[in-house]
């Protein structure tokens, strides 16, 4: 089994053997899209992929699975670096992360998408923001933050406002309604942004514009991730 270099993502189907010398690898440009990454899946139809790369790869993939209605397939992740996705999602490395991904076992987790239409598997972040933001009915910001960070996970989408880019650990600390200013967090099942022109940040790939608002929610079905036993 082998990773990607750099700027390339590995896909490896995984069929029902599982022996890595029958697993079929194909090479990909970075952050495929369609004409790259649909074109193996109609040939290869398979039951498990092996995304082997970066956040922003595992998200281009996963998008294409939920555009072409393969939510059924299943996913095992090898990042090639840091990976927040990895941290949310409690998947480990190296030579742990590729026995995982042949043998593991696939469990039903939240798919995260945003009005973008795009996906976000790990973490998103909003910089140097002036607005509100709301996780559900929770208000989470208002007035300005350094950071704005939204991580997916397997309790759903973590927000938190703040100034040093902390991760959110899910605790809500609400901003009172009345407040004139003021930064918390929460978890729930959609995060709602409306501010001054700001640029996103998801899974380290920032929009190609500034927008005044943004959201991310849960789709209404899960996708498959092969991870760890949680029992």
């Amino acid at each position: 089994m082998a990773c990607s270099d750099d700027g390339q993502v590995t896909r490896l189907p995984v069929h029902s053997s599982g022996h890595p010398s029958e697993v079929p690898v194909v090479a990909l440009p970075a952050r495929p899209d369609r004409t790259a990454i649909d074109p193996v899946l109609a040939q290869h139809e398979p039951r498990r992929v092996v995304v082997a790369g970066t956040d922003a790869d595992l998200a281009a993939v996963l998008v294409r699975l939920l555009r072409t209605d393969r939510l059924a397939v299943e996913v095992a992740y090898l990042p090639s670096g840091p990976s927040a996705a990895a941290t949310a999602w409690g998947l480990p490395s190296g030579a742990e992360a590729e026995r995982l991904a042949l043998t593991g076992t696939a469990s039903s987790v939240p798919l995260v998408r945003d009005d973008g239409g795009g996906v976000l598997v790990g973490r998103a972040e909003i910089r140097d923001i002036d607005g509100e933001c709301y996780c559900d009915n929770v208000l989470v910001l208002r007035g300005t933050a350094r950071r704005l960070v939204v991580v997916a996970g397997p309790d759903g989408i973590a927000v938190r406002a703040g100034w040093t880019g902390r991760t959110p650990d899910g605790r809500v600390r609400a901003v009172a309604p009345r407040a004139p200013r003021g930064r918390g967090s929460a978890l729930g099942r959609a995060v709602q942004v409306g501010c001054r022109p700001a640029t996103v940040v998801s899974d380290g790939v920032a929009h190609p514009r500034e927008v005044p608002r943004w959201t991310w929610y849960r789709h209404i079905e899960n996708w498959l991730l092969v991870r760890p036993s949680t029992g």
